[in-house]
């Protein structure tokens, strides 16, 4: 490894300083864009005998050189983002459709309900309490008076069994950190409680309420570290109130193993505390029990072969229900006995079906397994013999959640959305199987203006796709509409249909709305997520690529008009597809993005996505990840398609460099093409982070930035409201 670091500080800052305004001078007409200066340098690394530079390694730092570069760069595409007359009215219209009532799914705790509630354009939900359905519902944890700009998040909730405690999370600027508390149901008072250095997880109270299993990590050794260090050690304990987190209990850990993930979980009836041991180079667990009669009773390795995908859904005394994947990729549910808990003596349940099952509870002595059939929702209900007693009627195509509960209840809810439906929330009686509407929002538009229809279309290596595409009615299949096609393709995460105001504002404006259910996730299961994952991750973008074909040869659109989006593990999807086909598309928005395939275990909890991306440490994976890596397999002299790169200062996650990165090599590549005047820009969002808990102000403003891009990109004539409210007819560039 050569190391040579070639920046004076003093010189690049007065360059910076000096790009910008003749940058903005040159904006407009198809003019070149000028972007802040990225010094390269001399750094190279070796991986299995073949040379790798990596000349943006700076940019991994935040060091005074790369604050000077994100002001800079940011000045650079918030002026021309601001040059574009609809943005006005494409903002004003998506604050209306964002003003709505939201609800989540209520759950009853203590004999009280407990749900969360946006009266519209709030910046962060407010989690409330009523007695009653209908009742008079509080305010039990407000997070929009935690701060003066909404970026403090309510991360998680978890009540006790009698109701009269609530433990919740809370994170700052869109951290992965979260600290919790405790609040007095009765009084909404908070007790002197906290508990800090919490990273995906909740918290699980014991059955008596005097105290909560929580996961976390060593608290981070220097500042820089709480957003670029990597995060190992995972580690189970125990809270007992009033008392200070230095006399937590540590319940479990694993020296031995610095990437494993524990997370640890109460049964409903109080006896037991699951914990399950997620590797982080593996997409199999396990699982792993403890008896709660005791403090010293000892942890019970229960499932601990690491050959499956093993989740707990509740128990019967010493029976315990699992859902998994062994020996059915498409999942079913066994019943295990812990004191017999040999493979010979399970006993299957629920069968693996002809869909994938996404999840399992148990509510009024009933299972409820939702299943994906061509990736939109269905639920079957069983009784605990595993006897199918009927099936949950839904509205239409689309996606529901909830179905929380426990054994004694007699009733659940669960919400239902499309895309042109908002969500809403049904009660459902458990005795009669009927669902009734609890809250159904109101909003300003009608929502038979528009329809959704799903295809099906052949990949590279002939596997059939399916996509979803929305769009207004009496739509001409002339190739000539602006389209959108989103994708992500990873972790066995599925796209299923699920309502957006921003989705709907792009068809409202005359856009084509279309989601492909790449190969990667788990709409058909574990066979549909390991033919995406590793040494085959070049079949999520084949099945991308393919779908964006698809709708040209349809007459949806044609290249000109074709934009792809996608975040996180769909921001790689984006920069890998841009690389290898950027004649295909018109715009290209990469968001958040794992951009950098041989370092993105180096960075927080990275290493965690080794079970599906691969490692370079092997060499064959080393060769696939280099083969794709969207910073890796840019090429000068392409001129590609006009790019809006989004990312986050406080991104603990993904970390920011990935984005930055990509962002200077992309514009270094772009700048040595005569003649090509596309647009690179990134927009790097100041106190957020990943995604989750940003301020409903930040999401509108960023959501107008991305259409108003788009417009311009596509040269797009808006049509709708946003229209009408002062908007202009688009322009090429």
């Amino acid at each position: 490894m050569v190391c040579t670091r070639r920046l004076r500080l003093a010189a690049f800052l007065a360059a910076a300083a000096g790009l910008v305004l003749p940058a903005l001078a040159q904006q407009g007409g198809g003019q070149k864009l000028t972007y802040p200066p990225a010094p390269t340098v001399e750094q190279t690394d070796v991986y299995h005998g073949t040379t790798v530079a990596d000349p943006y390694r700076w940019l991994e730092s935040y060091t005074d050189d790369t604050n000077a570069w994100i002001e800079a760069q940011n000045k650079v595409t918030f002026a021309w983002l601001e040059s574009i007359p609809e943005r006005a009215a494409i903002k004003a219209r998506l604050t209306q459709l964002w003003d709505y009532e939201k609800y989540s799914a209520p759950y009853r705790e203590g004999g009280r309900y407990f749900f969360s509630k946006n009266d519209g354009l709030q910046n962060q939900s407010v989690f409330y309490t009523t007695e009653t359905l209908d009742g008079q519902a509080r305010v039990l944890i407000d997070p929009n008076a935690l701060s003066e700009d909404g970026t403090v998040a309510l991360a998680g909730a978890s009540v006790t069994d009698d109701g009269r405690l609530v433990a919740y999370g809370v994170a700052e600027a869109g951290s992965d950190w979260n600290t919790w508390r405790v609040r007095d149901v009765a009084t909404g008072k908070d007790l002197p409680d906290e508990v800090r250095w919490v990273k995906f997880a909740g918290a699980s109270w014991m059955k008596d309420g005097k105290g909560f299993f929580y996961s976390r990590f060593d608290e981070p050794k220097a500042d820089g570290d709480r957003l670029k260090g990597k995060n190992e050690y995972h580690k189970v304990y125990f809270h007992t109130l009033g008392t200070p987190q230095s006399e937590d209990r540590l319940v479990y850990d694993r020296p031995d193993h610095a990437n494993w993930y524990l997370g640890g979980g109460v049964t409903d009836d109080g006896k037991y505390l699951v914990i399950g041991v997620n590797p982080g180079d593996k997409i199999e667990n396990n699982l792993y029990y403890r008896e709660l009669s005791g403090p010293d009773a000892p942890v019970v390795k229960l499932l601990d072969k690491l050959d499956a995908q093993y989740s707990f859904i509740d128990n019967d005394g010493p029976t315990f229900w699992v859902q998994s994947d062994l020996e059915a990729p498409r999942g079913r549910v066994w019943a295990i006995d812990i004191t017999r808990p040999e493979r010979e003596n399970w006993k299957e349940v629920i069968p693996q079906q002809a869909e994938a099952l996404q999840g399992v509870s148990v509510v009024g002595d009933r299972f409820f397994a939702s299943y994906l059939k061509d990736a939109r929702t269905q639920v079957r209900v069983f009784d605990l013999s595993g006897k199918p007693i009927g099936e949950v009627a839904f509205p239409g195509i689309g996606t529901a959640s909830g179905f929380r509960g426990k054994r004694a209840d007699k009733e659940t809810f669960y919400t239902f959305s499309s895309y042109t439906i908002a969500p809403t929330v049904f009660r459902y009686d458990v005795a009669s199987g009927k669902s009734s509407i609890h809250k159904a929002p109101k909003m300003p538009f009608n929502s038979g203006d528009y329809e959704t229809v799903q295809k099906f279309y052949t990949s590279k290596d002939g596997t059939k796709v399916p996509m979803f595409i929305s769009h207004r009615k009496g739509l001409k299949l002339d190739g000539s509409n602006p389209t959108l096609l989103y994708g992500y393709g990873g972790f066995n995460v599925p796209i299923t249909p699920g309502f957006s105001p921003v989705s709907l504002a792009w068809m409202e404006m005359g856009g084509v709305y279309a989601v492909a259910n790449i190969r990667g996730g788990s709409e058909y299961g574990e066979e549909w997520h390991q033919a995406g994952m590793r040494l085959k991750k070049q079949n999520v973008f084949d099945d991308f690529i393919a779908g964006a074909e698809w709708l040209i040869e349809n007459r949806y659109t044609s290249p000109k008009k074709l934009a792809i989006q996608g975040g996180s593990n769909g921001g790689l999807l984006v920069g890998a597809c841009l690389n290898q086909r950027p004649e295909l598309f018109g715009a290209a928005i990469p968001q958040v993005g794992v951009m950098d395939m041989l370092r993105f275990h180096e960075f927080t909890v990275g290493w965690g996505w080794i079970g599906d991306y691969g490692s370079a440490k092997d060499p064959a994976e080393f060769r696939a990840l280099q083969a794709y890596s969207p910073y890796h397999n840019i090429r000068d002299g392409v001129c590609y398609p006009p790019t809006l790169i989004t990312t986050a200062d406080h991104d603990d996650r993904v970390y920011p460099a990935h984005s930055f990165k990509y962002a200077a090599r992309l514009q270094a590549a772009q700048g040595k093409v005569e003649g090509c005047t596309n647009p690179t820009l990134i927009r790097i969002e100041v106190r957020a982070g990943h995604g989750a808990g940003k301020p409903t102000s930040k999401r509108i403003e960023e959501a107008a930035d991305l259409w108003s891009f788009l417009v311009k990109s596509l040269n797009m004539k808006v049509q709708g409201p946003a229209a009408s409210m002062g908007g202009g007819n688009g322009g090429g560039n």
